[in-house]
């Protein structure tokens, strides 16, 4: 099997770096954004990362969907796509994190895409992933993702697990037990991935959007082959029970030894509804949930893992 990869990651390793130009221009070049000193690029040289996907409802999704101009991205027969990435952020600028994404795979437009057509066309369909929720380790963390990039960041417990066969991580809020993910660690694969993806997040009434660049050797598996689990309880359980999320993964993902740059270039649009009425009644954190913030890098006590079953 290992044999058949071969011209695969013959061919994914001369495809050229997703990191824009101008972040390469700026290495070495240094700023001070919201108190917080950054060595430029915003970049990791550390980190693990686990993917996973599960099946939805696509109809359901888009009720979750702020403004008019986000839309499912459909793998066909309105099953849409809940993304969960967990990464161990070891080395950055604002020290060691973990970041815990919850994310509904989007398209970014006036209407929505054909099924698949996305996976092909990223850029000209405007894929990426609409952030539900994106807890951290770290105050500092919170104060940079959500201040600067409007991410839903917010302190809380988390871990992150390597074993030889399975990768997970645990998320609890106000004691108890908010997200657990667990994949298999799939095949060794190790395809020279190079991703690029886009974040868009809702905060102060407007639609942001932000681009991370990740590389690495990844091992995956997708479909039958991927094996996995998703637990959800408390608030967020509630918020997500009606996307009738699948029990098994359509695909995982594994980078054991991964870099990443957050761009600094961002965009934000204006939310919009049909009326002023629909427009106020749209629940949105605003600058009030930053002003107050430090940079402590100390994390919360770890979550409490007897609360789940072992193994998937």
């Amino acid at each position: 099997m290992t044999s058949l990869w071969a011209p695969v990651r013959a061919v994914l390793s001369l495809l050229p770096s997703p990191v824009p130009g101008r972040q390469r221009r700026l290495r070495g070049t240094h700023a001070r954004v919201d108190g917080i000193p950054y060595t430029m690029p915003v970049d990791t040289q550390d980190a693990s990362c686990l993917m996973a996907a599960f099946p939805i409802s696509a109809a359901a999704a888009k009720r979750l969907l702020p403004g008019t101009e986000l839309h499912p991205a459909t793998i066909g027969f309105g099953v849409g796509v809940l993304l969960i990435t967990v990464v161990d952020y070891r080395k950055t600028d604002i020290g060691a994190y973990i970041e815990y994404s919850i994310a509904i795979a989007v398209t970014h437009g006036r209407r929505a895409r054909l099924p698949i057509l996305p996976l092909v066309l990223q850029r000209a369909a405007g894929l990426g992933q609409y952030v539900v929720d994106l807890p951290v380790s770290t105050e500092i963390s919170v104060k940079g993702g959500k201040g600067i990039w409007g991410m839903p960041k917010h302190q809380d417990s988390l871990d992150f697990r390597i074993s030889e066969r399975a990768v997970s991580a645990l998320y609890d809020h106000d004691g108890q037990t908010a997200c657990l993910v667990e994949i298999a660690r799939p095949p060794r694969t190790a395809l020279p991935l190079g991703l690029a993806a886009d974040n868009y997040c809702a905060y102060r009434g407007m639609l942001m959007k932000s681009s991370i660049y990740f590389s690495g050797a990844a091992d995956i598996a997708v479909g039958t082959a991927a094996r996995g689990r998703l637990v959800l309880g408390g608030e967020l359980g509630q918020r997500l029970a009606h996307l009738k999320i699948g029990r098994k993964p359509i695909a995982t993902v594994w980078i054991e030894k991964a870099t990443g740059v957050l761009d600094d270039h961002f965009e934000s649009w204006f939310l919009t509804a049909p009326t002023q009425h629909a427009a106020d009644a749209v629940p949105m954190e605003g600058l009030e949930t930053v002003v107050g913030l430090g940079r402590g890098e100390e994390w919360p006590a770890p979550p409490d893992r007897s609360r789940v079953s072992e193994g998937v």
